[in-house]
């Protein structure tokens, strides 16, 4: 499913990456380490049974309650929600079970879904990145949401 998900034109565009059956592999057994390190997570996203998507805390910083998320979803799954039931889901959990302050979500200014998603979740807008990521055509201007603990 990961390399079918990273073969999908949206998913390398906004991910600005492929990935091999072997990376797809490291990648998913790495999610075990970050678990045990309390590093990160990630998790699938699913609906009515069938995974969707993925979700995860990228980098945990327990010292001073802050992580960012990243996700994506399959066509499949697209424009029913799911990434944003996902999120809202994914941000209640860290503020009530790790004590999270801050959770972050970074999109490009062109992404009009995660930007979607995001605001639909409660993380509301606070600025642009100028060129702060590379995607295939080129650098592009980030936005940077957040939900702090007490935005609930």
């Amino acid at each position: 499913m990961v390399v079918a998900a990273y073969a999908d034109p949206e998913i390398t565009y906004w991910h600005a990456r492929t990935m091999t059956p072997d990376e797809a592999a490291a990648w998913i057994a790495h999610w075990t380490q970050r678990w045990a390190d309390e590093t990160g997570a990630g998790w699938a996203i699913t609906l009515d049974g069938e995974v969707v998507g993925q979700i995860s805390l990228r980098q945990v910083n327990h010292t001073d309650g802050l992580t960012d998320v990243s996700y994506w979803v399959l066509p499949a799954g697209r424009g029913r929600g799911a990434a944003t039931a996902a999120l809202s889901t994914l941000a209640r959990w860290s503020f009530e079970a790790l004590g999270l302050h801050r959770i972050v979500v970074h999109h490009s200014i062109r992404n009009a879904a995660s930007c979607a998603v995001a605001t639909k979740a409660g993380f509301l807008l606070e600025g642009t990145k100028r060129g702060d990521a590379l995607h295939v055509d080129g650098w592009h201007d980030m936005h940077q949401h957040a939900r702090l603990a007490d935005d609930r």
